[in-house]
């Protein structure tokens, strides 16, 4: 049986201000925007080529405080590559970082050890990771 995360829900304060940031800013695609009632709106965002969303929204679960959800991860397979489109994009994003050594040797020094990081408008902390190839 397979188990698999599809859904993330993020806590923040302005739900169209948010979806900005993750549409416009990070590129993710808004697969839904569904406004129940006045008090009731669930907006779901799917980053490129991911099979797990984000949800956003309010009103619709118990939510944790805005901004306060840290260390979910997104990996890419070219590290600078995503820190220059997102800095075109309007994205504040840290330098490249190299955390920790290679569990094997590979053809480009980012890969598994190279990071960037980055904050929703709200301060939910994100890292992109480089993994360009799986053991």
């Amino acid at each position: 049986m397979n188990w698999t995360l599809e859904v993330v829900v993020v806590p923040v304060s302005d739900v169209d201000r948010a979806k900005d940031f993750y549409a416009e800013r990070l590129g993710f695609a808004v697969d839904h925007d569904t406004v129940i009632s006045d008090d009731v709106r669930i907006v779901q965002l799917t980053p490129p080529g991911s099979g797990c969303s984000i949800v956003i929204g309010k009103g619709a679960v118990p939510m944790m405080p805005p901004g306060s959800l840290k260390g979910l991860q997104l990996v890419v397979p070219d590290l600078g590559k995503a820190r220059a489109e997102l800095l075109e994009r309007g994205v504040e994003v840290s330098e490249i970082q190299v955390l920790g050594e290679n569990p094997r040797p590979v053809p480009d020094p980012l890969d598994n050890v190279g990071f960037v990081f980055f904050a929703d408008p709200d301060g939910n902390a994100w890292a992109v990771q480089q993994i360009s190839s799986r053991a």
